[in-house]
């Protein structure tokens, strides 16, 4: 199944607003601290594990050129073809990659930061979303069962 990229996204982000201010815990939010130990990832969720993978998949990918903590379009674009390859189908030319780079750099660095990359990541997960309740209701079930 492959997912149209939200370019431009009806579920997007304010540009001009700073990464950290869209995804700010808001009052009375405070996270705890997290080791990666052996024992506390045990004791992790299955949602609070996958969190861990997607930071993980980043920095498999930020720590490659440049700035550790960065993609460059370079790694942007390998990380697209090798990580979300089922779902964005589409994304394998230049112009796209620039495209997609040009969306989610928000402070215009040529850059982007985990929180940007995060745009896209949310962006895809609502797309697949939204796309597996048309399926269901095509077929007159409501089941959220991705088969991997």
């Amino acid at each position: 199944m492959a997912i149209a990229l939200l370019t431009p996204a009806p579920h997007s982000f304010p540009s001009a607003a700073p990464c950290s201010t869209l995804v700010a815990l808001g009052p009375g939010l405070q996270l705890a601290a997290v080791t990666s130990t052996s024992q506390s990832q045990e004791q992790l969720s299955e949602l609070e594990k996958s969190m861990d993978v997607i930071i993980d998949v980043f920095h498999q990918y930020s720590r490659r050129e440049g700035d550790r903590d960065t993609l460059s379009k370079a790694e942007l674009k390998l990380l697209i073809e090798k990580q979300l390859a089922n779902y964005l189908r589409h994304v394998k030319n230049k112009a796209t990659i620039d495209e997609i780079m040009k969306d989610l750099d928000i402070n215009k660095d040529e850059q982007i930061s985990f929180c940007e990359m995060m745009l896209l990541v949310t962006r895809v997960t609502i797309a697949t979303h939204d796309h597996l309740h048309e399926v269901e209701d095509q077929q007159h079930q409501h089941k959220h069962q991705h088969h991997h």
